[in-house]
């Protein structure tokens, strides 16, 4: 467990590196959707690739809530920063996690330094938030499988070099979900091409592409865990850092509006005194600031119950990632709000942060999934 004093050591170097690197630059390479390159090198040298990767591996083995601030702090600089470490944690753990000793030894320390930069590729054309519902298929063919189909809207497509794949190794399993095994596929590989870079609303300046596998014949020994048909258990187990991510996130943008929307109230004047002396808007920015630390105690709490590692945490991610996200949306709307016409012009950093917002809110399963998520296990929790 990481002491108090190591985290707010490594939460205050982030913070320094977000004043003194992210910031300068996010409204430019947001606009004009530059992937910033530059910023790479000084990740590397911060140990951000290696955040919970073990120790033993190469990496710095934080627990998850200092993992939780660090993207709250990346996020209140620009967003799209936290995105390339983001699904890249997600294969870390899946390959910690469930991969055998010699694939974690071949994977993680390269993970941990940054040579490897990693994502996930989970979402289809067909299957998103239905992730049984994959059409991708590896089919085993001597001492390779041979992968066919494409992947959408992932992260890191171009720029990444490694990705924890999902596929079908058993269409007829029955339920579905058995017949689904991850495989780690590499940068290049022939057959493995990365289509369309596709333009957001929000979350610029990073990419989202297909990722498009025709005959791509990839080594038995890739397969995480070298047992076929445990890729579903081991994703969704691995989603739970994603929305603790995606939850932190959201806590990070939305504290972002807020510390804009409370200076500029005490700056502007309406009927010769601040609008901060205004009931109206003071009301507004106490439900605000309330709203942002119920999700940050949520998140934290998922993060904390995580690092305890007993049991799976689904509820409590999944809650931690539904309050957050939902509340981000509504207060960088209100935070537009009390900015009047000087919040929709593009030339604030508060439109950027207002255009991010429903990212969260689809992310790592959309809301309306976190709910049934949510549902389902409290119905089994309190089981009669």
């Amino acid at each position: 467990m990481t002491t108090s004093e190591a985290r707010n050591q490594i939460v205050s170097l982030v913070r320094e590196f977000v004043r003194r690197d992210i910031e300068p630059i996010a409204n430019q390479y947001d606009s004009e959707d530059i992937y910033p390159h530059e910023l790479i090198p000084k990740m590397r040298e911060m140990g951000l690739f290696g955040i919970t990767i073990p120790e033993e591996y190469g990496g710095m083995g934080l627990d998850y809530t200092t993992f939780a601030m660090i993207f709250e702090e990346l996020s209140k600089g620009w967003m799209s920063v936290s995105g390339i470490i983001g699904t890249h944690h997600v294969m870390a753990y899946i390959v910690a996690s469930f991969g055998t000793e010699e694939q974690k030894q071949r994977f993680l320390p390269r993970m941990a330094t940054g040579e490897i930069r990693g994502g996930l590729g989970l979402t289809e054309p067909e299957a998103g938030s239905d992730v049984q519902n994959i059409q991708m298929t590896a089919v085993k063919d001597g001492e390779e499988y041979v992968l066919n189909g494409s992947k959408m809207f992932i992260t890191n497509a171009e720029n990444g070099n490694a990705f924890a794949v999902l596929t079908k190794t058993d269409r007829d399993a029955e339920p579905a979900y058995r017949g689904i095994s991850c495989f780690i596929v590499e940068k290049p590989s022939v057959g493995f091409t990365v289509g369309k870079h596709l333009d957001k609303l929000g979350y610029r300046g990073i990419e989202s592409c297909e990722l498009v596998f025709e005959d791509c014949r990839i080594a038995a020994d890739n397969l995480v865990g070298e047992t076929e048909g445990q890729g579903f258990r081991q994703v969704m187990s691995a989603l739970e850092t994603g929305r603790i991510n995606i939850a932190a996130r959201a806590v990070g943008v939305a504290t972002a509006a807020f510390e804009a929307a409370i200076r500029y109230a005490q700056q502007r004047k309406t009927f010769g005194v601040p609008i901060a002396e205004h009931q109206a808007i003071q009301l507004m920015l106490a439900d605000m600031a309330t709203k942002i630390q119920a999700a940050r105690l949520l998140t934290y709490d998922a993060s904390a119950r995580k690092d305890a590692g007993a049991e799976r945490v689904d509820l409590e991610a999944g809650m931690a990632k539904l309050f957050a996200s939902e509340m981000c949306g509504q207060v960088t709307l209100d935070a537009m709000r009390i900015h009047g016409g000087y919040g929709f012009m593009k030339d604030q950093p508060l439109e950027r942060y207002y255009r991010d917002a429903p990212l969260m809110i689809i992310g790592e399963g959309t809301n309306e999934i976190q709910r049934l998520v949510i549902a389902k296990n409290l119905l089994k929790r309190y089981e009669i």
